[in-house]
């Protein structure tokens, strides 16, 4: 762990990338492969590969008490460090004590230790065992054994960044070793295979998702037309849940865009297994009623229900709606055109098209006032909006490219003013950069979400400037500021929430603007608030 540890320092202490690949491949290369392989893993930021749906679920405050408790001081005093480094891993390391006669831990201690905070129960006896790791390691060690557990590492190294690393360190192409960690969502696997020369080999299989891939953003129809020329096949955008669909003889499987498996629509297995043949789909999880999409905001009730019950499986109804085929009866399809993906698709499922399970109807468009038109009916239909993709792309798992773009516009709109301001992370690091903000209701101030992007750098630095001559309660990582900051802020959608003392919450906020002309008696209310949420509903109605 801590040459594994003095890397990191290494790689986050450069800022060029081809320094760090560098710096990683030399690492990978000496170590052996048990080791090598733990050290990709993460040097990707992660604790588990993406394709394991395991999560710690250890919280910031449960290693906050931990490294308290093992450097003998009241958790109080953890604060001001914290609030200087803005990062828990490396505030561990100036609070705890050095460890001069300890023997280095190796990352499979490591990677054991991680594995048994998994299955320990309650909050007492994972705090217990963090602490006997924090006084196994070194203050250095602590920092990364920290950072990963909570998904902090941060040190400018990105997952493509440790494929040009494998890449180097085993002589292997650079494709090979994308399109195998791509299909087994497990860098560990994938470095394994690099070091055995078995890239090639890697195949899509059943029952093991790959990362969805995704659509960059667009502004405007003539932006599609512009970056797709020769014309774009485009479909309606569902709000509803990304998943896949996995099939073979009566097995059915339903994965999230997390790589997790969904079983809160058991109604949805059975028309999938009645579809003769193998294969893996892309589509959509949306609810429906009487044949309209609701809105994602409803729908969501179906979600996290461990125990689904029939009232809600009718009321709620789901529906598949696939728009990608990636295998097919022992074919993998990713590198065929879209345009032939297609004709598979409807091929397979147009005779057994249900309510249960549809697929997306794709027409071409080449001019911007067709795009338009096609946008409009989307909305009507009570959709979010268009995907337009080149009908000559093919599948690329987990990117977002030029290949696929979305076209959505927001719901609406409000001028909030700003309650709170949290510490940011990375280059914002000691920077109060996530901004809390409410709307009226009458005379109070109600929040009602929480955005970070949308504003610049300059603009993140005068306002911390201001809140911290300006707060009212100092809660370490979190200051409750005076509310005189008003701004404009954009949302896709608004859900009911306790969470805020609105009782709502906005989907995907983002700052459109500061609006120092505004005072805050002119800002948005919560009953015009309630009037977009009446208007969000009644639109999917």
């Amino acid at each position: 762990m801590l040459l594994f540890s003095q890397l990191c320092e290494s790689v986050a202490a450069t800022p060029k990338k081809t320094e760090k690949v560098g710096l990683v491949a030399a690492f990978l290369r000496n170590a052996g492969v048990p080791e090598a392989s733990l050290a990709a893993l993460y040097l990707c930021g992660r604790v588990f590969p993406r394709s394991e749906e395991r999560v710690l679920s250890v919280g910031f405050s449960l290693f906050l008490r931990a490294i308290a408790n093992v450097a003998e001081i009241d958790p109080s005093e953890v604060s001001p460090i914290l609030q200087r480094h803005g990062d828990l891993g490396a505030s561990a390391q100036e609070i705890l004590p050095p460890r001069p006669n300890v023997v280095s831990v190796g990352l499979a201690e490591i990677s054991s230790g991680y594995e048994s905070l998994v299955s320990q129960r309650g909050p007492a006896a994972k705090q217990a065992l963090v602490e006997t790791l924090l006084r196994r390691l070194s203050p250095l060690e602590a920092k990364y054994f920290i950072k990963i557990a909570t998904g902090e590492l941060r040190i400018g190294l990105k997952e493509s960044l440790v494929e040009e690393s494998i890449a180097l360190a085993h002589e292997q192409p650079l494709p090979l070793v994308q399109r195998a960690n791509m299909l087994t969502g497990d860098i560990r696997e994938t470095l394994q295979r690099a070091a055995d020369a078995t890239l090639a080999l890697v195949t899509l299989q059943m029952f093991r998702p790959v990362s969805a891939m995704l659509a960059s953003p667009a502004e405007t129809p003539e932006d599609l037309i512009a970056a797709f020329p020769s014309g774009a096949l485009v479909e309606d955008k569902f709000d509803g849940i990304r998943a896949q669909l996995h099939k073979r003889g009566a097995q059915v499987e339903f994965y999230s865009r997390t790589l997790d498996r969904i079983t809160e629509f058991p109604e949805l297995v059975l028309p999938a297994r009645n579809i003769p043949g193998d294969f893996i789909l892309d589509g959509e999880i949306i609810g429906l009623r009487d044949g309209r999409a609701i809105a994602f905001t409803e729908f969501q009730q179906r979600l996290g229900r461990k125990q689904v019950d029939l009232f809600t499986s009718s009321d709620l109804p789901g529906s598949f709606v696939a728009f990608d085929v990636l295998h097919l009866n022992g074919e993998d399809l990713l590198d065929l055109r879209l345009a032939e993906r297609r004709i598979r698709l409807e091929q397979l499922v147009s005779n057994f098209e249900q309510p249960a399970l549809q697929f997306t109807r794709a027409q071409l468009c080449s001019n911007p006032e067709e795009i338009e038109a096609a946008f409009q009916l989307a909305l009507t239909n009570g959709n979010e909006g268009l995907i337009a993709k080149a009908p000559e792309s093919p599948y690329v798992p987990g990117r977002r490219g030029q290949f696929w773009l979305k076209l959505k516009r927001p719901l609406a709109t409000l001028d909030v003013v700003i309650t709170a301001a949290e510490y940011g992370h990375g280059k914002r690091r000691g920077l109060l950069s996530d901004y809390t903000f409410a709307v009226r209701a009458g005379d109070r101030l109600v929040n009602i979400g929480k955005a970070y992007s949308g504003v610049t750098d300059a603009q993140i630095r005068a306002l911390t400037e201001y809140f911290l001559a300006h707060t009212i309660e100092d809660q370490g990582f979190r200051r409750q500021v005076e509310p005189t900051v008003v701004m404009e802020v954009a949302f896709n959608n608004m859900q009911r929430s306790e969470r805020h003392d609105s009782g709502f919450a906005l989907r995907f906020p983002r700052i459109i603007r500061l609006r120092p002309d505004k005072p805050v008696s002119e800002i948005d209310t919560l009953e015009r608030a309630q009037q977009i949420f009446v208007l969000q509903t009644t639109h999917r109605a």
